[in-house]
């Protein structure tokens, strides 16, 4: 399970969100096969995703995240429900890239640059919002941020980490967001920039001293308070009646056509990897 926290700090000035998402992103990478770089790319993804979810006040609400730079690892996708409770993929689990001259997983060179990151907020209402900004550098956080402040108009910052282990399991994963609220004084956002400036990374923080050590090191002398902390996971809500609704709606032509086929028919999710399969009798009576 992955454990998230809420807090607030600076008068009231100040809210943050952290992560700690091992074992999401360790669920993830055995169910698509990642490989290392793929694994980090798409587990920065889920973290940002489980937490803008967690945000969300609505019951019943879901954010989608989609990120296409044009790079080699083709789209990122991640679903998460109001719990944090996150799904994804990517389309090419396999891409693994050289290390960078710094010695990291060169996560913005799979990704690309040259896209979008799209976000889609799901309230209830007759129409999502949707925002969408131009990628910053395709290594995730940067891009986050920037949607932010572009698309949404809330300063902020975000911090995302995913450590590979030498036998490619994951290690660490998590990460931050952190918001500023509207009259917050010019000091309180110079040493909160201090703060993430020299904090230590963020998944050495991760992997030697805990996800709440985050809070420390990025509200520093501002007096966090601790609002909530839950739990979340890698889940996804597929299910055989929910596939059968999808092949319904392809149109009962479509469906002859399926019917007439001598092989069942297979129908893969794409964020679990579960197979549904279905006769012609089953496609019959969907019919």
């Amino acid at each position: 399970m992955a454990k998230i926290i809420r807090a607030i700090a600076g008068d009231d000035f100040i809210k943050i969100a952290v992560i700690e998402a091992r074992d999401i992103v360790e669920r993830a990478r055995q169910i698509h096969g990642l490989s290392p770089t793929a694994a980090a790319a798409l587990g920065r993804t889920l973290c940002a995703t489980s937490l803008m979810g967690n945000m969300m006040k609505e019951a019943d609400a879901a954010v989608t995240v989609r990120i296409n730079g044009g790079g080699p690892i083709g789209s990122v996708l991640a679903v998460s429900d109001c719990e944090g409770n996150v799904r994804g993929y990517v389309t090419d689990p396999t891409v693994d890239l050289p290390l960078r001259s710094d010695g990291k997983l060169d996560v913005g060179g799979a990704v690309g640059r040259e896209g979008m990151l799209t976000v889609i907020k799901d309230i209830g209402l007759r129409e999502p919002y949707i925002g969408s900004t131009e990628l910053i550098s395709g290594e995730i956080a940067e891009d986050f941020s920037a949607y932010y402040v572009e698309s949404e108009q809330i300063p902020a910052a975000c911090g995302l980490g995913v450590l590979v282990d030498t036998d490619c399991s994951i290690r660490a994963a998590g990460g931050f967001i952190v918001q500023l609220m509207p009259g917050a004084p010019d000091g309180l956002i110079e040493k909160l920039e201090d703060n993430i400036f020299f904090m230590d990374q963020l998944t050495t923080i991760l992997d030697e001293d805990g996800v709440e050590e985050i809070i420390n090191q990025v509200l520093k002398g501002l007096e966090p308070r601790i609002l909530e902390e839950s739990e979340a996971e890698y889940r996804c809500y597929c299910s055989r009646e929910r596939v059968a609704e999808a092949l319904k709606s392809v149109g009962a032509a479509a469906l002859e056509e399926i019917a007439q086929q001598t092989e069942p028919t297979e129908v893969g999710c794409q964020f679990c990897d579960k197979v549904y399969v279905f006769t012609q009798d089953d496609i019959k009576a969907l019919i």
